[in-house]
């Protein structure tokens, strides 16, 4: 790729734009609506004191949900979605940061082989769901077909059709055999996408989760939205609701994730004034609530 490709010229709210990703100096347009991009309500990051002191109280409770889980053979799924660096990554590693790992495992699958790609499309993630007493993540799921795929054209047009009449069905599968399913998708604002993909272009330590695809991704960004939206609109349903979280604060992203599990399932001990009530101006389970917010 060549640094051409990697300095884009972007339509940023009717303005023309152009970013560079290889200069390592962030624009100030950029730097100061990464936080309120896509109309997000809050200006500042959650401070962190708060941040670790509410993080801390939530992670006791998932410890008492693994507990529960092992005393009575339930299984949870938990599937994170979202646009590139929309904090999948961080609210997974948040969540798994104090459980037993020898029963909570996440799963971060590679493109399909020749082989799983003549399968059944959901066979390969069905072989890694939970059995009595687990907790399995899903860094990206079989919704890649309903996003990355579609726009970047690794997957027909009636596939991506038949994925999305099938997926709701697949799901209510899911549900009827009693594991508790969470479908989470991390939405963030566009000049937030970009500080964080110009954070790991000149990170010495994260530059490998910037890839080739990040890139080309910049300049489809209305088409993955159009592929967000299809998407969700087909696939939300009674039986498996998407939960959407506004991602700009992950500090507070991450913490709603964690309420929202804790809030769903009962078990013993669960204190409910600790885990405390979805901050509703960053969580919502209606697909319209994207509008406009991107």
């Amino acid at each position: 790729m060549t640094a051409e490709d990697r300095s884009v010229e972007l339509d940023i709210n009717g303005t023309k734009r152009v970013f560079d990703i290889d200069d390592p100096t962030l624009p100030d347009w950029v730097d100061d609506n990464d936080i309120t991009a896509g109309g997000y309500p809050y200006k500042e990051k959650l401070k962190r004191k708060h941040y670790e002191s509410q993080l801390e109280a939530l992670q006791i409770e998932l410890v008492k949900l693994q507990t529960h889980l092992q005393t009575t053979g339930e299984r949870i799924i938990a599937v994170f979605e979202g646009r590139d660096s929309a904090g999948k990554g961080g609210s997974i590693n948040v969540l798994h940061q104090f459980l037993n790992p020898r029963w909570a495992r996440n799963v971060a699958l590679s493109k399909p082989s020749d082989v799983q790609r003549g399968q059944w499309y959901f066979q390969r993630y069905v072989e890694h769901f939970p059995t009595s007493g687990e907790l399995v993540s899903f860094d990206r799921s079989w919704y890649n077909r309903g996003g990355v795929e579609p726009v970047m054209g690794f997957c027909t047009p009636e596939q991506h059709r038949t994925f999305l009449k099938d997926a709701p069905e697949f799901e209510k599968i899911i549900v009827e055999e009693g594991f508790h399913f969470f479908k989470f998708w991390l939405n963030i604002g566009r000049e937030t996408q970009l500080k964080r993909f110009h954070d790991r272009r000149h990170s010495p330590v994260k530059h490998w989760k910037l890839s080739g695809i990040d890139i080309i991704g910049m300049r489809k960004w209305d088409d993955y939205t159009s592929a967000r939206d299809t998407m969700l609109n087909a696939t939300h349903s009674d039986h498996a609701p998407w939960t959407i979280i506004r991602m700009n604060d992950k500090r507070r992203g991450r913490l709603e994730v964690l309420r929202h599990i804790l809030s769903h399932i009962a078990f013993d001990g669960r204190d409910m004034d600790v885990i405390g009530k979805p901050d509703k101006a960053i969580v919502g389970d209606d697909p319209k609530m994207m509008r406009g917010r991107d």
